[in-house]
Protein backbone atom coordinates (compact mmCIF):
# COMPACT_ATOMS: atom_id res chain seq x y z
CA UNK A 1 0.00 0.00 0.00
CA UNK A 2 2.70 2.31 0.80
CA UNK A 3 4.62 1.51 -2.34
CA UNK A 4 1.70 2.21 -4.32
CA UNK A 5 1.20 5.74 -2.39
CA UNK A 6 4.32 6.77 -3.15
CA UNK A 7 4.09 5.41 -6.80
CA UNK A 8 0.71 7.47 -7.53
CA UNK A 9 2.60 10.26 -5.65
CA UNK A 10 5.65 10.45 -7.80
CA UNK A 11 4.65 9.86 -11.34
CA UNK A 12 0.68 11.10 -11.04
CA UNK A 13 0.46 14.84 -10.79
CA UNK A 14 -3.45 15.31 -10.68
CA UNK A 15 -2.91 12.36 -8.22
CA UNK A 16 -0.71 15.35 -6.20
CA UNK A 17 -3.32 18.22 -7.14
CA UNK A 18 -6.61 16.05 -5.66
CA UNK A 19 -4.34 14.73 -2.60
CA UNK A 20 -3.97 18.21 -1.57
CA UNK A 21 -6.98 19.54 -2.31
CA UNK A 22 -8.75 16.52 -0.26
CA UNK A 23 -6.27 17.04 2.77
CA UNK A 24 -7.16 20.57 3.06
CA UNK A 25 -10.89 19.42 2.72
CA UNK A 26 -9.70 17.11 5.85
CA UNK A 27 -8.58 19.80 7.55
CA UNK A 28 -11.76 22.09 6.96
CA UNK A 29 -14.02 19.04 7.89
CA UNK A 30 -11.72 18.52 11.49
CA UNK A 31 -12.34 22.19 12.07
CA UNK A 32 -15.99 22.36 11.87
CA UNK A 33 -15.91 20.17 15.29
CA UNK A 34 -14.51 23.41 17.35
CA UNK A 35 -17.95 25.71 16.07
CA UNK A 36 -18.17 27.94 19.62
CA UNK A 37 -22.44 28.10 18.43
CA UNK A 38 -24.13 25.81 15.87
CA UNK A 39 -23.52 27.52 12.56
CA UNK A 40 -26.63 27.11 11.61
CA UNK A 41 -28.29 29.31 13.83
CA UNK A 42 -29.29 32.67 13.40
CA UNK A 43 -27.79 36.01 15.17
CA UNK A 44 -24.62 34.15 16.51
CA UNK A 45 -22.34 37.03 15.61
CA UNK A 46 -22.78 40.09 17.57
CA UNK A 47 -25.79 43.01 15.62
CA UNK A 48 -22.80 45.60 14.11
CA UNK A 49 -21.50 42.56 12.31
CA UNK A 50 -24.55 41.16 10.43
CA UNK A 51 -24.13 41.41 6.73
CA UNK A 52 -20.50 42.30 6.84
CA UNK A 53 -17.83 41.22 4.11
CA UNK A 54 -14.89 38.80 4.90
CA UNK A 55 -12.44 40.52 7.59
CA UNK A 56 -9.72 39.25 9.79
CA UNK A 57 -12.39 38.68 12.49
CA UNK A 58 -15.11 36.47 10.27
CA UNK A 59 -12.80 35.02 7.37
CA UNK A 60 -15.82 34.25 4.72
CA UNK A 61 -17.90 36.76 5.93
CA UNK A 62 -21.32 36.95 7.84
CA UNK A 63 -25.24 36.78 6.61
CA UNK A 64 -27.93 38.95 7.34
CA UNK A 65 -29.12 36.59 9.86
CA UNK A 66 -25.81 36.94 11.96
CA UNK A 67 -24.61 33.59 10.79
CA UNK A 68 -20.48 33.23 10.62
CA UNK A 69 -20.05 31.94 6.88
CA UNK A 70 -16.85 30.22 7.87
CA UNK A 71 -18.48 27.81 10.34
CA UNK A 72 -21.51 27.47 8.14
CA UNK A 73 -19.43 26.13 4.72
CA UNK A 74 -16.82 24.06 6.87
CA UNK A 75 -19.85 22.63 8.49
CA UNK A 76 -21.42 21.59 5.28
CA UNK A 77 -18.87 20.07 3.97
CA UNK A 78 -18.65 17.78 6.33
CA UNK A 79 -22.18 17.03 6.54
CA UNK A 80 -22.27 16.72 2.45
CA UNK A 81 -19.52 14.64 2.98
CA UNK A 82 -20.87 12.40 5.14
CA UNK A 83 -24.28 11.53 2.60
CA UNK A 84 -21.60 10.86 0.27
CA UNK A 85 -19.57 8.31 2.42
CA UNK A 86 -23.38 6.66 3.24
CA UNK A 87 -23.85 6.47 -0.41
CA UNK A 88 -20.73 5.44 -1.34
CA UNK A 89 -20.37 2.56 1.18
CA UNK A 90 -24.17 1.26 -0.13
CA UNK A 91 -23.70 1.59 -3.27
CA UNK A 92 -20.04 -0.13 -4.00
CA UNK A 93 -20.74 -2.72 -1.28
CA UNK A 94 -24.33 -4.30 -3.32
CA UNK A 95 -22.27 -3.50 -6.63
CA UNK A 96 -18.71 -5.48 -5.16
CA UNK A 97 -21.27 -8.43 -3.77
CA UNK A 98 -23.09 -8.39 -7.05
CA UNK A 99 -20.52 -8.52 -9.43
CA UNK A 100 -18.32 -10.43 -7.46
CA UNK A 101 -21.10 -13.38 -7.24
CA UNK A 102 -22.32 -13.14 -11.11
CA UNK A 103 -18.92 -13.03 -12.54
CA UNK A 104 -17.85 -16.30 -10.76
CA UNK A 105 -21.01 -18.15 -10.52
CA UNK A 106 -21.83 -17.39 -14.16
CA UNK A 107 -24.64 -20.00 -15.88
CA UNK A 108 -28.67 -19.16 -14.49
CA UNK A 109 -27.67 -17.05 -11.88
CA UNK A 110 -25.33 -14.49 -13.90
CA UNK A 111 -28.31 -14.47 -16.45
CA UNK A 112 -30.76 -13.62 -13.59
CA UNK A 113 -28.18 -11.13 -12.03
CA UNK A 114 -27.22 -8.97 -15.08
CA UNK A 115 -31.27 -9.28 -16.21
CA UNK A 116 -31.48 -7.27 -12.55
CA UNK A 117 -28.67 -5.17 -13.44
CA UNK A 118 -29.81 -3.96 -16.62
CA UNK A 119 -33.48 -3.09 -15.45
CA UNK A 120 -31.78 -0.44 -13.22
CA UNK A 121 -29.53 0.65 -15.42
CA UNK A 122 -32.47 2.30 -17.35
CA UNK A 123 -33.57 3.93 -14.62
CA UNK A 124 -32.55 7.48 -15.02
CA UNK A 125 -31.51 8.05 -11.24
CA UNK A 126 -31.72 11.80 -11.27
CA UNK A 127 -35.79 12.31 -12.09
CA UNK A 128 -36.40 9.34 -9.52
CA UNK A 129 -34.70 11.06 -6.54
CA UNK A 130 -36.32 13.82 -7.72
CA UNK A 131 -39.64 12.11 -7.80
CA UNK A 132 -39.13 10.46 -4.36
CA UNK A 133 -37.60 13.62 -2.74
CA UNK A 134 -41.07 15.40 -4.06
CA UNK A 135 -43.40 12.54 -2.59
CA UNK A 136 -41.51 12.74 0.65
CA UNK A 137 -41.71 16.65 1.13
CA UNK A 138 -39.01 17.30 2.24
CA UNK A 139 -38.61 14.95 4.77
CA UNK A 140 -35.27 13.30 3.53
CA UNK A 141 -32.80 12.86 6.21
CA UNK A 142 -28.76 12.76 5.86
CA UNK A 143 -28.59 9.18 6.71
CA UNK A 144 -32.07 8.61 4.52
CA UNK A 145 -30.34 11.15 1.34
CA UNK A 146 -27.28 9.18 1.36
CA UNK A 147 -29.29 5.32 1.65
CA UNK A 148 -31.53 6.34 -1.49
CA UNK A 149 -28.60 7.53 -3.69
CA UNK A 150 -26.57 4.29 -2.65
CA UNK A 151 -29.53 2.32 -3.34
CA UNK A 152 -29.95 3.82 -6.95
CA UNK A 153 -26.12 4.06 -7.50
CA UNK A 154 -24.95 0.39 -7.91
CA UNK A 155 -25.32 -1.16 -11.31
CA UNK A 156 -22.77 0.58 -13.28
CA UNK A 157 -20.24 -0.56 -10.70
CA UNK A 158 -21.19 -4.14 -10.53
CA UNK A 159 -21.28 -4.95 -14.41
CA UNK A 160 -17.37 -3.12 -13.94
CA UNK A 161 -16.41 -5.79 -11.17
CA UNK A 162 -17.94 -8.52 -12.86
CA UNK A 163 -15.70 -7.99 -15.85
CA UNK A 164 -12.47 -8.32 -13.91
CA UNK A 165 -13.98 -11.65 -12.23
CA UNK A 166 -14.85 -12.79 -15.37
CA UNK A 167 -10.71 -12.86 -16.29
CA UNK A 168 -9.55 -13.80 -12.88
CA UNK A 169 -11.93 -16.91 -13.01
CA UNK A 170 -9.88 -18.33 -16.24
CA UNK A 171 -6.44 -17.69 -14.27
CA UNK A 172 -4.12 -20.83 -12.99
CA UNK A 173 -4.70 -19.88 -9.12
CA UNK A 174 -8.63 -19.68 -9.54
CA UNK A 175 -8.40 -23.32 -10.92
CA UNK A 176 -5.98 -24.58 -8.21
CA UNK A 177 -7.92 -23.02 -5.21
CA UNK A 178 -10.48 -25.16 -6.61
CA UNK A 179 -8.59 -28.04 -7.19
CA UNK A 180 -7.55 -27.96 -3.70
CA UNK A 181 -11.69 -27.95 -2.17
CA UNK A 182 -11.80 -24.16 -1.28
CA UNK A 183 -14.74 -23.32 -1.36
CA UNK A 184 -17.08 -20.48 -3.42
CA UNK A 185 -16.84 -17.73 -0.73
CA UNK A 186 -13.37 -18.27 0.23
CA UNK A 187 -12.06 -17.71 -3.57
CA UNK A 188 -14.32 -14.88 -3.77
CA UNK A 189 -12.88 -13.02 -0.96
CA UNK A 190 -9.48 -14.60 -0.47
CA UNK A 191 -8.63 -15.09 -4.23
CA UNK A 192 -10.25 -12.31 -6.19
CA UNK A 193 -11.21 -9.32 -4.19
CA UNK A 194 -7.37 -8.43 -3.52
CA UNK A 195 -7.48 -7.98 -7.44
CA UNK A 196 -11.01 -5.79 -6.95
CA UNK A 197 -9.64 -3.27 -4.27
CA UNK A 198 -7.31 -1.17 -6.62
CA UNK A 199 -10.40 -0.72 -8.91
CA UNK A 200 -12.77 -0.46 -6.10
CA UNK A 201 -10.80 2.50 -4.52
CA UNK A 202 -10.93 4.19 -7.92
CA UNK A 203 -14.85 3.84 -8.21
CA UNK A 204 -15.67 4.52 -4.72
CA UNK A 205 -13.58 8.26 -4.95
CA UNK A 206 -16.04 8.66 -8.52
CA UNK A 207 -18.99 7.84 -6.86
CA UNK A 208 -18.32 10.76 -4.42
CA UNK A 209 -18.72 13.12 -6.97
CA UNK A 210 -21.20 11.68 -8.26
CA UNK A 211 -23.15 11.54 -4.83
CA UNK A 212 -22.20 15.28 -4.10
CA UNK A 213 -23.60 16.45 -7.40
CA UNK A 214 -27.00 14.97 -6.32
CA UNK A 215 -27.17 16.25 -2.94
CA UNK A 216 -26.43 20.12 -4.10
CA UNK A 217 -28.60 19.45 -6.68
CA UNK A 218 -31.71 17.97 -4.56
CA UNK A 219 -30.82 20.95 -2.20
CA UNK A 220 -30.86 23.68 -4.14
CA UNK A 221 -34.15 22.36 -5.91
CA UNK A 222 -35.56 22.69 -1.98
CA UNK A 223 -35.88 18.83 -2.22
CA UNK A 224 -33.76 18.22 0.92
CA UNK A 225 -33.92 18.32 4.89
CA UNK A 226 -33.59 22.51 4.08
CA UNK A 227 -33.27 22.38 8.26
CA UNK A 228 -30.02 20.97 8.24
CA UNK A 229 -27.02 22.66 6.90
CA UNK A 230 -25.05 20.86 3.64
CA UNK A 231 -23.08 22.47 0.92
CA UNK A 232 -26.61 22.27 -1.33
CA UNK A 233 -28.84 23.84 1.77
CA UNK A 234 -26.58 26.69 2.23
CA UNK A 235 -26.78 27.21 -1.97
CA UNK A 236 -30.35 27.12 -1.61
CA UNK A 237 -31.06 29.82 1.24
CA UNK A 238 -28.15 32.32 -0.08
CA UNK A 239 -30.25 32.02 -3.20
CA UNK A 240 -33.70 32.28 -1.64
CA UNK A 241 -32.17 35.55 0.21
CA UNK A 242 -30.89 36.70 -2.66
CA UNK A 243 -27.61 37.41 -1.52
CA UNK A 244 -26.21 38.73 -4.81
CA UNK A 245 -28.96 40.84 -5.27
CA UNK A 246 -28.25 42.09 -2.26
CA UNK A 247 -24.48 42.70 -2.32
CA UNK A 248 -23.64 39.93 -0.44
CA UNK A 249 -22.22 37.59 -2.89
CA UNK A 250 -19.59 35.76 -0.80
CA UNK A 251 -22.57 34.16 1.16
CA UNK A 252 -22.80 32.71 -2.24
CA UNK A 253 -19.70 32.30 -3.73
CA UNK A 254 -18.41 30.50 -0.22
CA UNK A 255 -20.67 27.23 -1.04
CA UNK A 256 -20.35 26.90 -4.59
CA UNK A 257 -16.72 27.27 -4.71
CA UNK A 258 -16.53 24.72 -1.91
CA UNK A 259 -18.40 22.22 -4.11
CA UNK A 260 -16.13 22.73 -7.28
CA UNK A 261 -12.87 22.47 -4.70
CA UNK A 262 -14.71 19.14 -2.97
CA UNK A 263 -15.20 17.94 -6.26
CA UNK A 264 -12.20 18.65 -8.41
CA UNK A 265 -10.58 16.44 -5.45
CA UNK A 266 -11.90 13.43 -5.95
CA UNK A 267 -12.05 13.91 -9.75
CA UNK A 268 -7.99 14.03 -9.36
CA UNK A 269 -7.15 11.65 -7.30
CA UNK A 270 -9.67 9.20 -9.57
CA UNK A 271 -7.90 10.22 -13.06
CA UNK A 272 -4.78 9.44 -10.90
CA UNK A 273 -5.76 5.95 -9.68
CA UNK A 274 -7.10 5.05 -12.98
CA UNK A 275 -3.89 6.08 -14.41
CA UNK A 276 -2.14 4.14 -12.54
CA UNK A 277 -4.38 0.99 -12.73
CA UNK A 278 -3.45 1.16 -16.95
CA UNK A 279 -1.23 -1.45 -17.92
CA UNK A 280 0.41 0.95 -20.59
CA UNK A 281 1.43 3.48 -18.07
CA UNK A 282 2.53 0.51 -15.51
CA UNK A 283 4.84 -0.34 -18.38
CA UNK A 284 6.27 2.38 -17.86
CA UNK A 285 6.81 2.93 -14.31
CA UNK A 286 8.62 -0.53 -14.54
CA UNK A 287 10.95 0.85 -16.98
CA UNK A 288 11.47 4.05 -15.06
CA UNK A 289 12.05 2.10 -11.70
CA UNK A 290 14.30 -0.76 -13.74
CA UNK A 291 16.34 2.80 -15.25
CA UNK A 292 16.57 4.50 -11.48
CA UNK A 293 18.11 0.63 -10.09
CA UNK A 294 20.65 0.49 -12.98
CA UNK A 295 21.84 4.59 -12.06
CA UNK A 296 21.86 3.76 -8.56
CA UNK A 297 24.26 0.64 -9.07
CA UNK A 298 26.58 2.31 -11.69
CA UNK A 299 26.17 5.11 -8.52
CA UNK A 300 27.42 2.39 -6.15
CA UNK A 301 29.94 0.95 -8.30
CA UNK A 302 31.65 3.00 -10.80
CA UNK A 303 33.68 0.23 -12.30
CA UNK A 304 30.19 -1.61 -13.71
CA UNK A 305 30.10 1.49 -16.04
CA UNK A 306 33.81 1.19 -16.92
CA UNK A 307 32.81 -2.52 -17.83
Amino acid sequence: MLTTLRDLLRFSLSFRFGAFILLLVAVAVATSFFAADPPEKRRVVPRKFRGDPPSAQYVLGTTALGQDVFWMTVTGIRNTLIIASIAVVIGRGIGVMLGMISGYLGGMTDRVIQSIVESVIVIPRLPLLILIAVILKGGLTFVSLGILIGLLDWAYPSKRYRAQVLSLRERDFTHTAIFSGMSTRKIVIQEHLPFIIPFLLADMVSGFVFSIGIEVTLSYLGLNDLNSLSLGTQIYWANEWSSIYAGKPWVMIAPVVSVIVVAAGFYLVSIGISEYLDPRKRLVRLQTHAQADAAAEQAADPRKEKE
